[in-house]
């Protein structure tokens, strides 16, 4: 059986205070070397996760053995530098990276219509970084995040003490389904609502597509909402990229209304793109594809 999401991320607000702390007292450089002697921590410590960047990279990426062995270490660094980069940009250091837009005008489109939108993404790049995308885009009243995890708001409320406010609100996923008031409530008001599309919790509601080769579970929640919903709805990614870059991706979905196979189908040919483009910057450590009996 697959091991499933627990419905809490990597990432905790003690985590963040340490980021900050070292940013602001040994800069970004020193913090990326420091940074190793934690990735190699949890690769000796978190063999569960480890075991499974091992089964993604073998058996989804097709590489060889040993370069799906030293990819956990690359993997859980790269995580480690968009936790530290997110820390740098939003306490006021965004000049110390570039930026990259593609698809910008599908964004500028959706602002123009204001109507509101749906953006899906996944736990891949830095997608957290969106909100300081858009700023350049356009002012925008407010970015609301559906997700399943506390741990966001707990994070959010510590950086919004050592940075300016963001426009980013989170929408709880809870068991009296009045998330999906809010929801409507945020696009009724021409706001943006945000959700990931790669993961969901056990006993919720699901559907199967392909990606990488292999089925796997996809909550049904956003897909069926976006295609119900009389919203313009975008494929949106920020993935890093080499020397302090980050780059925007934003497409807009074409599949009809009203079918939420078809826009989830759209989705994962999206996130199968950004994949082989991007191997290492995929964020899942848990058994996605259900590889463990394939070892």
């Amino acid at each position: 059986m697959a091991v499933e999401w627990e419905g809490k991320s990597r990432g905790t607000v003690l985590g963040y205070k340490i980021y900050i702390f070292f940013i602001t007292y040994l800069g970004l450089t020193a913090s990326y070397l420091l940074l190793h002697f934690v990735v190699f921590y949890f690769c000796i410590f978190s063999l569960k996760s480890s075991k499974d960047i091992y089964r993604y990279l073998r058996h989804r990426q097709g590489y060889s053995k040993t370069k799906s062995f030293f990819g956990i270490y690359k993997s859980y660094y790269t995580f480690g530098q968009t936790l530290i980069d997110r820390a740098t940009i939003a306490s006021g250091l965004r000049d110390r990276f570039t930026y990259e837009f593609d698809g910008i005008e599908n964004i500028h489109r959706l602002l123009e219509q204001q109507k509101g939108g749906i953006l899906l993404s996944a736990h891949t790049g830095n997608f957290e970084l969106s909100e300081y995308f858009l700023e350049d885009v356009s002012e925008i009243s407010q970015i609301s995040v559906v997700t399943w995890d506390t741990e966001h708001e707990q994070i959010k409320a510590y950086m919004d003490t050592v940075k300016a406010k963001s426009n980013v609100k989170f929408i709880l996923v809870k068991d009296d389904m009045s998330h999906i008031f809010q929801i409507h409530d945020a696009l009724s008001k021409g706001e943006l609502v945000c959700f990931t599309g790669d993961r969901f919790l056990e006993g919720s509601k699901y559907q199967e597509a392909p990606l990488l080769g292999k089925k796997a579970k996809f909550p049904l929640g956003p897909f069926l909402l976006a295609s119900r919903l009389n919203v313009p709805v975008l494929f949106v990614y920020v993935m890093k990229e080499p020397n302090k870059k980050y780059h925007l991706y934003a497409r807009t979905a074409q599949a009809k209304k009203r079918n939420e196979a078809a826009l989830l189908s759209e989705y994962t040919g999206h996130l199968e793109s950004m994949l082989k483009k991007y191997p290492f910057q995929w964020f899942n450590y848990f058994d996605f594809w259900n590889d463990k009996p394939n070892t």
